[in-house]
């Protein structure tokens, strides 16, 4: 029996709106899923709309500086090469052999996603045929905002109804860049899901909050301190589902 994979989408955006400073995604996002997953034998592949590397938000850098877990995925030569080179998504969208050994698509966070996944047709086609597919679809923080205008074959949204999570407008303003985005993530999510389901968050701004629905095909995780429950969660559906 071969160990599941998943298919992990980053932004290939790396200018912070018109403020002059760089983005990306963000470091522990990726690192702590990838620690899980890579622990249990889940392969992972790296893509992004353009391909080639994909750059890390500086920021995150430094706010991991004290996170082993970050810090050694930054920095592995193993790992590396996984952001570095990325696959673009043009070699997976309307190809059904290159997403069948996939059991999931993940889509990290940082601000990057806001600005280009968010609106890539190849990024909203790419979810669409791996929900028809059965498959999980997966995102932690401003990851998911790939979801947002994502319209599934009979033209509804795929969050219509759902119950789901990501950064919250008190989060952003705390981060002191609502302004800058081209539109508050919350806001658009609730948008997505209407007046079924509902959005989900933690208790207090920054808190752990991972959100599991449609029969643990959809998961999403609030901010960085759910990246690791994240992680988990794609860990526990698809093992069950191998």
């Amino acid at each position: 029996m071969s160990a599941p994979k998943v298919l992990v989408v980053l932004t290939s955006h790396d200018k912070l709106g018109d403020t002059g400073k760089p983005t990306g995604w963000y470091l522990s996002e990726f690192a702590h899923p990838y620690d899980v997953l890579n622990a249990a034998s889940v392969s992972l592949t790296v893509a992004s709309p353009s391909g080639g590397p994909s750059k890390v938000d500086p920021s995150s850098i430094d706010a991991a500086k004290d996170d082993k877990i970050s810090t050694n995925f930054l920095n592995s030569s193993a790992t590396k090469p996984l952001f570095e080179s990325t696959h673009p998504l043009s070699d997976f969208v309307g190809n059904p052999s290159a997403i069948a050994p996939y059991s999931a698509i993940f889509f990290p966070g940082g601000h990057g996603p806001m600005f280009d996944l968010s609106v890539s047709p190849e990024s909203q086609q790419l979810v669409r045929e791996f929900w028809d597919a059965g498959k999980v679809v997966a995102a932690v923080c401003h990851g998911p905002a790939a979801l947002v205008n994502v319209k599934l074959s009979d033209g509804s949204s795929l969050l219509q109804g759902r119950k789901v999570t990501g950064f919250t407008n008190e989060e952003e303003d705390q981060v002191g860049l609502s302004k800058v985005m081209p539109f508050l993530l919350e806001d658009k999510l609730k948008e997505a899901i209407g007046t079924e389901g509902g959005f989900e968050k933690a208790d207090a701004p920054w808190g752990e909050k991972v959100v599991v629905d449609a029969g643990g095909r959809l998961i999403t995780g609030q901010n960085p301190a759910s990246a690791k429950g994240v992680g988990e969660a794609i860990l526990r559906v698809i093992t069950a589902k191998v």
